[in-house]
């Protein structure tokens, strides 16, 4: 049977820059279009030009190879022609492949928003589709609220997305610009929509998250005859964000109910990059990857029962819905005080350590992570300490360097202009092939100080460590009061896009980071010499 084509449309560098914290530049704009391009996205929407420098600048020169580049903005201005609207005039001038307007589709937006008769609504809709198509670029039209709409006026609602289909619009974009709308309720308007008269293979769907259900939505609206799915890499986008591509875009191929019917621009091959495009766009964002984000996520195949860790070796069908390595992800069997002996066998063998069952040594690890477990570490999200942990035991780790004594200042005091300041400065004495190396920094508090003077000077290894970087520090405190214990993780990557993380548990803060620090460093080094197993983002 000849499966249908479904066309994917990523608005990451429009919807998704309306999310609170983010602000793209040029440059950033120009990267992540590569990266959508090369997936085999056939629509990137790249902004509204004219609308500010950036995305005029963006749209100065095409930045897609195989994408279709498109270019956002409004309908033509009521009252005035459309030769004569300056801002559809930029739309035209850009340098994309096609334009998308947003229109109005609900008769309260009209009135109160617009201003206009919805008449006027309707003309300044196909005039726009009309200049677009004259100019020789694809049309597309996004009929805003049109869900909420619908349920209000249906006549009016349909009324716009009509307008927009006999103007020349090759697709006609249902949003649930609210993110309220139900999937039971998208699938009777998509259906009431296409028997009205606008045929499936023009309808596209744009569905917001607010009630954690744009994926939902989406996938609903396909069933129901949609044929063009947007959204945003990761589910960026304003308020709680828009339908998730790198969630939709598996769920496409690599489920029967929709990989035997349909077929997108994104091959199979391609799809096992995935994983690599969420964590580099989020690292572009300069964001911790979400660890339980579907299909994705360092969690997404990784098991913490030892009931299922067994069951899981035996055969991994029986706890993953798809192989972990069809989108680039990994099987993770995790390491705690709740895992039996099959999850440590698991996770050894993983890093390349292999213990037998009977095996002594690994009784006295299991006994060792659990007595330190209830101590506070955590090693299910510490996969480097614990690897570095069970190699101290089976005594395979160099002593690359060994730290002698630390101190920590922090003094308050006001400057010579008179301002309040703290200063926070460190000093750290390194033995290193006998030789002793003191280094002294300061840092913007203790625990930064710390990193500074410890990374400062290692002798022989320190070029070893230039590409290392401390992306993520978290601190619990454990069981309350000033003088609780405290547990602190710390995740680092280096440039070959390599992501681990390192536990430290003290009643001191400082000495705990301290823990947490050394480990990573001691990773980093013998990663290096392809001493150490894999880590969670390779």
């Amino acid at each position: 049977m000849k499966r249908e084509r479904l066309y994917l449309f990523d608005t990451t560098l429009r919807d998704g820059q309306q999310t609170p914290g983010i602000d793209f530049s040029v440059e950033d704009k120009i990267a992540v279009a590569r990266l959508l391009d090369e997936f085999g996205l056939d629509y990137v929407e790249g902004g509204y030009p004219g609308a500010n420098p950036t995305d005029t600048a963006f749209f100065s020169e095409k930045r897609t190879a195989a994408a279709r580049f498109v270019a956002f903005g409004m309908t033509k201005r009521v009252g005035v022609s459309a030769s004569n609207d300056p801002g559809l005039a930029a739309l035209i001038q850009a340098k994309s492949d096609a334009v998308c307007f947003v229109a109005k589709s609900w008769d309260y937006h009209v009135h109160v928003a617009l201003g206009c008769t919805e008449q006027e609504n309707l003309d300044a809709i196909g005039a726009s589709v009309e200049a677009v198509r004259a100019s020789g670029k694809e049309a597309l039209v996004d009929c805003e609220h049109f869900f909420d709409g619908f349920k209000a006026n249906p006549g009016y609602a349909l009324a716009c997305a009509e307008a927009a289909y006999a103007s020349g619009a090759r697709w006609v974009v249902l949003c649930d610009t609210n993110g309220g709308t139900q999937p039971s309720e998208i699938s009777a308007i998509v259906e009431k929509v296409i028997a009205a008269g606008i045929p499936g293979d023009h309808l596209g769907i744009h569905a917001h998250d607010d009630t954690g259900q744009a994926v939902a939505n989406s996938l609903a609206a396909v069933e129901a005859g949609v044929r063009q799915i947007q959204g945003t890499l990761n589910g960026i986008g304003e308020r709680c964000g828009n339908a998730n591509l790198v969630t939709v875009v598996p769920t496409l191929l690599l489920k029967p109910a929709f990989a035997d019917r349909f077929e997108t621009g994104v091959s199979l091959d391609a799809l096992a990059g995935i994983s690599r495009l969420s964590r580099a766009f989020d690292e572009l964002l300069n964001r911790a990857p979400e660890q339980q984000a579907p299909y994705v996520g360092s969690s997404a195949f990784a098991t913490k029962a030892g009931i299922h860790a067994s069951a899981l070796i035996k055969e991994p069908r029986t706890y993953e819905h798809v192989p972990p390595e069809t989108v680039g992800n990994r099987r993770k069997v995790m390491v705690s005080d709740q895992g039996g002996k099959a999850n440590f066998i698991a996770e050894l063998k993983r890093r390349g350590i292999d213990v037998p069952r009977d095996d002594r040594r690994l009784d006295a690890l299991i006994a060792l992570v659990k007595e330190r477990e209830a101590e506070g570490y955590a090693y299910e999200g510490a996969d480097a300490s614990f690897e570095l942990l069970a190699r101290r035991m089976l005594h395979t780790v160099p002593e690359f360097f060994r730290v002698t004594s630390f101190r920590c200042m922090v003094e308050r005091r006001f400057d010579a202009n008179g301002h309040l300041k703290t200063v926070s400065e460190a000093i750290v004495k390194v033995l290193v092939d006998g030789e002793e190396k003191m280094s002294v920094a300061e840092g913007h508090g203790p625990v930064n100080a710390l990193d500074i003077a410890l990374r400062k000077d290692l002798g022989k290894f320190q070029n070893e460590i230039g590409d290392l970087t401390l992306v993520d520090y978290k601190v619990r405190i454990l069981n309350g009061g000033t003088e609780a214990v405290t547990r602190v993780l710390i995740e680092s990557h280096d440039s070959t896009g390599a992501r681990w993380s390192t536990v430290g548990v003290s009643d001191n803060i400082i000495d705990a980071s301290f823990q947490a620090l050394m480990d990573s460093i001691v990773y980093k080094l013998m990663k290096n010499r392809e001493m150490a197993g894999l880590v969670a983002a390779e």
